[in-house]
């Protein structure tokens, strides 16, 4: 057994942090609700096939679109494997690793960040705009979903409305044909009865087409809850591993400071190349008698080396000022902006306690 200060243990938390979970247990959600789902079914099945046959086409395009629905919700949860490997597989990458299939959901993640395998640092915009990029995809994905649930909803109402004008037109027709001038009541009720058939006709069409679109809204609201559940997962995951990556010193306050601490250190890196170039003259002054003409090219040679030395050291002190001026404007805002939020402070203070009085 290893033990908290185990190096090997200690690795092993390492490499899981950040590690995105497969959606497995949404899939296995999803198929047992379908099975029970079809065991209701066949149990009911009787009663079920007699209200299909009320009205088979629109049912049946209920169903059509119920079988469509919960393929598409399917989809929603098994293509998120192939993201879910390839992010722990680009977490755990050797640099220049290349990858046989690239996301399709992370593919503005996979473009910005080929370059950034293994060992990384981004910084909180990018890791904003990556989220941005995958939420608007994964919401482009799940709106088939919910306008499928939707149209559930409609085709039974659509059938329900179709039925019921069915039975006013029968039930007013009926009532026309009625001959009540006759002194025969037997022949009245017969009339009655078999003017009565198409409008229960008619509601047979409304209460079944109402059952089917019901019944499969319910089905596939559950489908699509499921696989909203595991995007968001897959979302929240993808979150936690980059804010585990996101270098929080990589915003704009970081250039002022690297600024503000080089600017003390350049004086002296200037200081130290120009006594190089001063023990540097000195050397080519004094090798130049004792070598004599045959050294003339060499002693040139390094006259204009120390000249373009020395016009370097310059373009440096040049930096230096224009740094210490960027530096000093810092300094200055950051002091008024301490004495804008300090009267601020003070007047809300002051505003509290007169509100209190």
């Amino acid at each position: 057994m290893l033990s908290k200060d185990d190096p090997l243990d200690q690795e092993a938390t390492r490499i899981d942090v950040g590690k995105v979970a497969a959606p497995r247990i949404y899939l296995v959600r999803m198929m047992v609700f379908l099975i029970i789902a079809g065991f209701v079914v066949l149990i009911l099945s009787p009663q079920i096939m007699s209200a299909f046959l009320s009205n088979p086409g629109l049912n049946g395009l209920i169903i059509g679109v119920l079988f469509i629905g919960a393929l598409m919700a399917f989809r929603q949860v098994v293509r998120l494997f192939r993201e879910v490997n390839w992010v722990n597989n680009f977490r755990l990458a050797d640099p220049g690793i290349a990858f046989d299939k690239p996301p399709v959901l992370l593919a503005p993640m996979a473009s910005m960040l080929r370059d950034r395998i293994g060992r990384m640092a981004i910084t909180p915009q990018v890791m904003r705009s990556l989220l941005d990029s995958l939420a608007m995809r994964l919401d482009e994905s799940h709106d088939i979903s919910r306008y499928m649930t939707g149209l559930l909803v409609f085709l039974g109402l659509l059938g329900t409305f179709w039925g019921l004008l069915q039975t006013v037109s029968a039930v007013g027709a009926t009532i026309q044909q009625l001959n009540v001038g006759t002194s025969d009541v037997g022949v009245i009720f017969e009339d009655l009865k078999s003017g009565l058939a198409a409008p229960l006709g008619g509601m047979g069409t409304a209460f079944s087409s109402s059952l089917f679109g019901l019944a499969g809204s319910l089905v596939l609201g559950f489908l699509d809850l499921q696989a909203s559940q595991a995007q968001n997962r897959f979302y929240t995951d993808v979150e936690d591993w980059l804010s585990s990556v996101t270098d929080v010193s990589g915003g704009e306050e970081a250039p002022v400071r690297r600024a503000a601490a080089a600017a003390p250190a350049a004086p002296a890196v200037g200081v130290e190349v120009q006594q190089s170039i001063d023990r540097l003259a000195r050397i080519i002054s004094e090798a130049g008698p004792a070598t004599g003409g045959a050294s003339r090219a060499q002693t040139q040679a390094f006259a204009d080396l120390a000249e373009g030395i020395q016009g370097l050291v310059q373009h440096i002190r040049n930096e230096q000022g224009a740094l210490r001026e960027l530096v000093a404007n810092q300094a200055r805002q950051q002091d008024d902006l301490s004495k804008l939020i300090d009267k601020l402070d003070t007047g809300s203070s002051s505003g509290g306690k007169r509100g209190g009085k």
